[in-house]
C-alpha cells in the first residue's frame, strides 16, 4: 500500500488513541443520497419539526446500493488495511445499525458509556472477548455534519489499552456486556473524551475495545450516522510468532503489556 496513502503516523496514533479520523472517506452527495434514503424510513420529515417526536430512532439496517458504496471506497479500504491486514476483514455489504438523533428535550435513554459487544453467547447475551470475536473495527460512518451539540459519539481516549486488560482474565470464554460495563466504565474514567465531530463523509474508525457513549442532541437539525463493525476473517493473533501484528493487535498487546 502505498505509504502516502497511509502514514505511519496515522497507525501509530490509533494504536496509542485507539482511534482515527479520516475526513472525507465518502462523497458529501453520496452522503445526502444516503440521507434521502433513510428519511424515506422515518415517520418524520426534514423540514417539520414538529415530527421529530422522539429523540433516537433506530433503522437497524439498508440494502440500498449507495450505503455499500459509502462503505467501500479506496480510501477506506487502505484504511482497512493498514489497521487489520490485507485479506483479514471482510467487505461491507449494506450498511447498519443508525441511531438518528433528533433534537428533543427528552433523555434518549441509551446515553450510557460502554465497550461494544461483538458476538452472542450461548444464551444470545451479548459478549466480548480478548480476541475481540466477531468485529475487527467499530466503525462511526456521518451522513450528515455533526457538530458540538448535534449529539457526537463520546470517545474516552487510551481507553482500548484499559479494557485490554481488564479482558484478559476473562479468557476465551469472554465477558458478558452489561457486568463487563460495570468494570471498563469506572476503570477508564481518567481518559480525556474527545467528541467524534465532522463533516457528512467523514468517517472515524475505532479499536473494538475503546469505552464509548452516545449523548443528548441539543443541535437544531437531526444527525445521521451509522455504526457498523468492520467483521473480521479470524479472531486476533495474540500468542505466538505468526506473522507481523495488525495495529488492532498491537493495540491489544501494549495494553496487555507485551508489546515488542
Amino acid at each position: 500500500m502505498n505509504e502516502l496513502m497511509w502514514p505511519a503516523e496515522r497507525t501509530e496514533a490509533f494504536v496509542r488513541d485507539g482511534f482515527v479520523h479520516l475526513p472525507g472517506a465518502f462523497d458529501t452527495s453520496l452522503a445526502a443520497t444516503c440521507r434521502d434514503l433513510l428519511w424515506q424510513r422515518l415517520d418524520a420529515r426534514p423540514d417539520e419539526p414538529a415530527t421529530w417526536t422522539r429523540p433516537v430512532v433506530r433503522i437497524e439496517g439498508m440494502a440500498d446500493e449507495p450505503f455499500t458504496a459509502s462503505a467501500n471506497t479506496p480510501a477506506l479500504h487502505a484504511a482497512f488495511d493498514a489497521l487489520v491486514g490485507p485479506g483479514r476483514w471482510r467487505p461491507r455489504i449494506g450498511m447498519g445499525t443508525f441511531p438518528i438523533r433528533f433534537p428533543h428535550p427528552d433523555d434518549p435513554g441509551d446515553a450510557g458509556w460502554h465497550v461494544e459487544a461483538s458476538y452472542a453467547g450461548p444464551g444470545g447475551e451479548p459478549r466480548l472477548d480478548i480476541r475481540s470475536h466477531g468485529r475487527a473495527l467499530l466503525m462511526l460512518f456521518l451522513y450528515s455534519d455533526v457538530g458540538p451539540d448535534d449529539a457526537p459519539t463520546r470517545i474516552r481516549v487510551g481507553s482500548h489499552l484499559d479494557v485490554a486488560a481488564l479482558l484478559a482474565p476473562h479468557g476465551d470464554e469472554g465477558a458478558e456486556f452489561f457486568a463487563f460495563a460495570g468494570e471498563a466504565v469506572p476503570a477508564t474514567a481518567h481518559r480525556p473524551v474527545v467528541d467524534a465531530v465532522g463533516a457528512a463523509g467523514d468517517v472515524y474508525l475505532v479499536h473494538p475495545f475503546v469505552v464509548h457513549s452516545a449523548q443528548p442532541h441539543h443541535g437544531t437539525r437531526p444527525r445521521f450516522m451509522a455504526q457498523p463493525p468492520l467483521e473480521p476473517v479470524a479472531d486476533l493473533r495474540l500468542d505466538g510468532a505468526d506473522g507481523e501484528r495488525s495495529a488492532v493487535e498491537r493495540a491489544v498487546l501494549r495494553g496487555l503489556g507485551r508489546e515488542r
